[in-house]
């Protein structure tokens, strides 16, 4: 049995669930300008500092570069971001995770939208920052790592 090539209807959705929770990981792809690219790269790398990489394998299948808003495409499996958005390689890769954590939910049949949803998956993304300033041995990623900590922290009260 082979990935959906969407996960958007009833059959869809229950063979990628069957096949996630059996283990199944995507080839994770990246597409865009070659400095899109490179960028996501990074961010890649510093999952992997953090051990998040084959999550983000399991719940990912493509991070692609477009021209609007950047947004987890549920029934793509897939992440498209602006060029914005991939600027600081920390940020982009705790939002990948934060995505991910959506992905998830979704397959999982849970809500996956929503302020309850956006509170669990922001926690998941602060678990991340906390992990990969703890896993680094680079001064510059621990300092940004607490600097994004600092700002979920605070807006993360509102909730």
């Amino acid at each position: 049995m082979s990935f959906p090539e969407r996960v958007y209807t009833q059959e869809e959705h229950k063979q990628a669930k069957q096949l996630v929770d059996e283990g199944y990981k995507h080839e994770l792809t990246v597409s865009g300008e070659p400095v899109f690219v490179e960028k996501v790269n990074k961010a890649l790398e510093l999952a992997k500092t953090a051990g998040y990489y084959e999550f983000l394998r399991t719940y990912l299948r493509q991070i692609m570069e477009i021209d609007g808003l950047t947004q987890l495409r549920e029934t793509e499996v897939a992440i498209w971001a602006n060029e914005f958005a991939v600027e600081n390689a920390v940020d982009f890769a705790s939002l990948l995770v934060q995505k991910a954590y959506h992905m998830k939910e979704y397959l999982d049949g849970e809500l996956y939208y929503g302020g309850a949803s956006e509170k669990r998956t922001v926690q998941k993304r602060m678990e991340f920052l906390e992990l990969l300033k703890n896993k680094t041995d680079d001064a510059s990623i621990k300092e940004e790592c607490e600097r994004l900590l600092d700002m979920w922290r605070e807006s993360s009260l509102s909730f």
